[in-house]
């Protein structure tokens, strides 16, 4: 159980690093616009760059927010709870997670399947949407698999 749980862990972290080296591009592309638009000199398509990066940057965050659990969290009816109700109540609350996160990454991919297959892209510089919602659907399944970590972490008594 360990070493899915670190590999599960090591798989958060490249997605934090994926959405974090999205951010400094977008930051990047957000300063030359605004230098280079003093000058009278646009970049072109900076509005798709910045709204794809967005899309990455949202959805590749997920996973590694929610193992640092850096998400919002009401906690204080739970916490009134015996710690066996507790643990039903966040393997319950898991569970549901996993469904909801599989029913997102399906629907995703299928997107992606779709605008690939109708060619769909952006109107200035012509760049596919469909790995963006390849990406960002993968992303979900990993959220998944980091539910079901978190299942484990509660049966074997190691999520505080």
């Amino acid at each position: 159980m360990k070493i899915f749980l670190k590999s599960v862990y090591k798989l958060s972290i490249t997605t934090q690093v994926i959405a974090g080296l999205a951010l400094v591009f977008m930051l990047i592309i957000t300063l030359s616009e605004v230098i280079l638009r003093s000058f009278g000199k646009p970049i072109l398509g900076s509005y798709e760059i910045i709204s794809f990066t967005g899309g990455i940057i949202i959805g590749f965050a997920i996973p590694y927010t929610s193992w640092k659990r850096g998400h919002i969290y009401v906690d204080f009816l739970i916490n009134k709870f015996s710690k066996k109700k507790r643990r039903v109540i966040m393997i319950i609350t898991r569970c549901l997670g996993i469904l909801l996160f599989l029913l997102i990454s399906w629907n995703l991919i299928s997107m992606g399947s779709d605008l690939y297959t109708n060619k769909e892209v952006s109107m200035t510089l012509r760049l596919p949407f469909y790995p963006i919602a390849y990406g960002i659907g993968i992303s979900c399944f990993i959220q998944c698999i980091l539910f079901f970590s978190d299942i484990l972490k509660v049966r074997g008594g190691e999520y505080d």
